[in-house]
């Protein structure tokens, strides 16, 4: 044991040797996960000039689009988490492995996806309820750009290895390049080639399919390189699924709670969820900053434990969170200061504006406890502790829908919608917090 005189020092090194490792890690995973969305906006930029039924088809396809993708973002998650703790465990030829069976999974799991929106693509504009001018532009930009969710997923699977392997570097460069060449074949193919909004879905599928490739480069270099199989292997590919399963239970149940609040606010009327909307979009971009240090988390904790190292596990979970909670609270404070430049930006009607400002600080006010529900979730999620997440998540889900829904029936308004969202993420933080504190997570090993 360190004498008293010297362990405040051995602590403040710690410290400061966690933060350098989640700034490393955290800041090029928030350009990353910020790069994503970026296409769909060039898309929207590009097809809005073509017309305003061309427009209103991407805006329904890419809805569409985005859902079937981020149901699978686990590729990612169970993958950053399974070659950590193999990179921890010193059994680097076992993490290529493991990260060769993820991009396996994606793979087929993306032909599955593919065969089934093909033949269906009519059938979900029409559920979306797209007009009569809008459904032929929808359904020509979802069946083109279907094409490319296989080499979306792998992009999810294949980003997921290099986290595991401490590498965030890699996959903020991919997505840079891959937004530059999306917006040049967009260009090029809507307005040079003159293909309309056909032009742009096959843009976006070339960007992907380039991006996709990279990491495929990347990842089999690495794999032949520590010796690990590129074949593809039943049970491997079966392990990964089953490692994920949890974890699409959790993404399925937090996307619930996202459609049911979209639908309350639908209900409001023009001004509330157009104000709704905007608040949204404002939420995504302080989601992204979030979950950026629990990316952070998922390696660093999925190491540790890999390293059978479970004091060093404990420790970085107490700085992520004091990190979580010192983001939230600059988040909170950004967005209100920001609201005089954020809100006009997105509408000039008094109405709309009535109905948002309120609403935005509910969501400022509660940033420092989303800090800390993220870090939790990433920390937990580092640990292979899945099936707790589905049951929390599921857990929420049960809680938020009828207050929700109690909502317009009572007579509240857009705020107190939001506050049903801040009561959501309470829930969160009251079922992840236990869990983190009783440490029944800290299951040390290559494998849990």
């Amino acid at each position: 044991m360190l004498p008293m005189t010297q362990a405040p020092a051995a602590s403040r090194s710690s410290r400061r040797q966690h933060d350098r490792e989640i700034i490393a890690l955290a800041l090029p995973a928030f350009g990353a996960l910020v790069a994503e969305p970026l296409f769909v906006m060039v898309d929207s930029a590009i097809v809005g000039h073509l017309g305003t039924p061309q427009l209103a088809g991407l805006a329904i396809a890419a809805a569409l689009l985005m859902t079937a993708v981020s149901v699978f973002v686990f590729l990612a998650y169970a993958t950053t988490a399974a070659v950590a703790r193999r990179v921890g465990a010193g059994d680097l030829r076992s993490a290529m492995r493991q990260g060769m069976d993820g991009i396996w999974l994606a793979l087929l799991l993306g032909v599955v996806v593919v065969a089934v929106a093909l033949p269906a693509a009519p059938w979900l504009v029409d559920v979306f309820g797209a007009s009569g001018t809008a459904t032929p532009h929808a359904v020509t930009y979802l069946r083109i750009s279907s094409l490319g969710i296989p080499a979306m997923l792998v992009v999810m699977a294949a980003t997921g290895v290099l986290r595991g392997l401490h590498n965030t570097r890699t996959p903020l460069y991919v997505a840079i390049s891959g937004f530059a060449a999306n917006a040049a074949l967009s260009l090029g193919l809507v307005y040079g080639a003159a293909l309309g909004i056909a032009g742009s879905a096959w843009g976006t599928v070339l960007a992907q399919s380039g991006m996709a490739a990279v990491y495929l480069v990347v990842v089999v270099r690495g794999a032949r390189r520590h010796g690990a199989s590129l074949r593809p292997d039943a049970g491997g590919i079966r392990a990964s699924a089953q490692a994920g399963a949890p974890l699409l239970v959790r993404t399925l149940s937090l996307r619930a709670v996202l459609l049911i609040a979209t639908a309350v606010a639908a209900r409001l009327g023009d001004a509330g969820v157009a104000a709704h909307q905007i608040i949204l979009s404002l939420w995504s971009l302080t989601t992204f900053a979030l979950d950026a240090v629990a990316i952070a988390g998922q390696a660093i904790i999925g190491r540790c434990l890999g390293a059978d190292d479970p004091q060093g596990a404990r420790a970085a979970c107490r700085r992520m969170v004091e990190w979580g909670i010192a983001s939230g609270v600059g988040l909170g404070l950004l967005i209100v200061l920001a609201r005089p430049v954020f809100v006009p930006l997105f509408t000039s009607d008094p109405s709309v504006k009535e109905t948002l400002l309120p609403a935005l600080l509910v969501v400022a006010v509660t940033q420092p406890v989303a800090g800390v529900v993220f870090v939790l979730d990433g920390v937990l999620m580092g640990a292979g502790d899945g099936p707790y997440l589905a049951g929390a998540m599921l857990v929420t889900l049960l809680v938020f829908t009828p207050v929700a829904l109690l909502v317009p029936s009572l007579g509240g308004g857009l705020t107190a919608l939001w506050w049903a969202m801040a009561l959501m993420m309470a829930v969160r933080l009251a079922t992840l917090w236990p869990r983190a504190r009783s440490g029944r997570w800290v299951v040390t090993g290559a494998a849990r």
